[in-house]
């Protein structure tokens, strides 16, 4: 292995180790492992922040939401210091998430997204997301359905 390839694996190491530490295993440390101090989310979630701390609390946001929420990447593509992340994130509903409360029986919750990191020193240090907000949104039975 050559040592760009090298590289490109190590950056897709880097993603698929942060997102399974926060979002898969609820461990809100990992934004201190793997973001940079300077970390910017050009498109935070749900009008989160878009630095460190609003990455930690979307974490802590879907985790009391979801107790069992998984991420699991269907495709990832690094060039450069780039990686992206093509994934569906689900769970089942056991808490309150944007005002729509724990139904009776169980839901599952399903998120598709895609992903952009910038790898810096080792650590990510931005962010692009395109998140199926509005999915969500319909699944929590907050907006209707499509006709």
């Amino acid at each position: 292995m050559d040592t760009l390839e090298t590289t490109l694996t190590g950056n897709k190491d880097i993603v698929r180790g942060f997102i399974d530490a926060l979002f898969t295993k609820g461990d809100l440390g990992a934004v201190d492992d793997y973001l940079t101090e300077d970390f910017v989310n050009h498109d935070p979630p749900f009008g989160a922040p878009g630095d460190r701390e609003g990455m930690r609390s979307a974490g802590a946001l879907f985790r009391s939401a979801f107790p069992d929420w998984h991420s699991e990447p269907h495709q990832m593509i690094a060039e450069g210091d780039l990686v992206v992340e093509r994934f569906t994130a689900s769970g089942t509903q056991g808490g309150e998430l944007l005002g729509a409360p724990a139904p009776a029986g169980h839901r599952t919750v399903s998120l598709h997204g895609i992903n952009i990191f910038r790898i810096r020193d080792g650590r990510i240090a931005e962010q692009w997301c395109r998140l199926d907000e509005l999915g969500v949104l319909r699944q929590l039975g907050l907006v209707p359905a499509q006709a």
